[in-house]
């Protein structure tokens, strides 16, 4: 069994012609897993993989994370085989501004009769979730307000941190199995995201290594990047990945 990780889309809010910030971790070259689903995001997937996605998480509702959520409803909705069964997994906190963002507009079909929620199966999580025998880690991270932002990962296999500024103490504990870590990174930060400055004041050299930038303004800031001897993720980019840690099912 093969585990790869697509990046869809590698750049920030403005840098459209990178794509929406978002990633597919795949298993056995089929979509496991989508991370975030921003318009360019979603196009990405289509494009790729000529089907809808069918299950996601999302690490926060800043538009270029989940606008693609809009087309995701009506494709949802209007697939018998599909509507009510695309997996969201959303953590608790972050499913009120999915609501109050994407979810709570007058009348989501003209015809009416239908809620937002009803193409979806909504799984909010705190921790963490299980998709597909595999238990998935969710953690708080530091974009705008605490519990509005959070980072996944798969155990042993990668860490995708969402949009941050450093977070030494998360990774301590999320990224000590030896993962990938997909990050947040510009050439510039600033109070929502991390720069290359800031991780490698905070960052030590092994941690460092294992990361992968993604968020960044233009292909001249990650050409910068990479002179300073940083890994930096581009759109299509396909990582192959460890094998996830299995973690045990406890019978009740």
């Amino acid at each position: 069994m093969s585990w790869a990780l697509r990046f869809l889309g590698v750049g920030n809010a403005q840098a459209t012609t990178l794509g929406s910030a978002s990633a597919v971790i795949e298993r056995d070259d089929r979509p496991w897993l989508l991370i975030d689903c921003g318009q360019e995001a979603l196009t990405a997937f289509l494009h790729h993989y000529g089907e809808a996605p069918r299950a996601l998480f999302i690490t926060h509702t800043h538009m270029d994370h989940v606008a693609g959520l809009e087309r995701l409803f009506v494709k949802s909705w209007f697939d018998p085989a599909q509507r009510g069964k695309t997996r969201l997994y959303v953590p608790a906190t972050v499913v009120p501004h999915l609501q109050s963002r994407v979810a709570d507009y007058p009348g989501v079909l003209a015809e009416g009769g239908v809620n937002w929620w009803d193409a979806f199966q909504l799984v909010p999580v705190t921790r963490g979730f299980w998709h597909q025998g595999h238990w998935l880690d969710v953690f708080p991270v530091r974009h705008h307000l605490p519990d509005t932002a959070f980072g996944l990962r798969l155990p042993g296999s990668v860490v995708w941190t969402g949009d941050t500024r450093p977070i030494p103490e998360m990774l301590a504990k999320f990224a000590d199995a030896g993962e990938l870590i997909a990050h947040d990174c510009a050439l510039h930060g600033n109070p929502s995201h991390s720069g290359i400055d800031d991780l490698e004041s905070e960052y030590p050299a092994e941690l460092l290594a294992r990361c992968l930038l993604y968020h960044y303004a233009s292909t001249e800031d990650a050409s910068s990047l990479r002179a300073r001897g940083r890994r930096v993720a581009e759109p299509g980019m396909v990582v192959e990945l460890s094998e996830p840690r299995l973690e045990p099912v406890v019978a009740p």
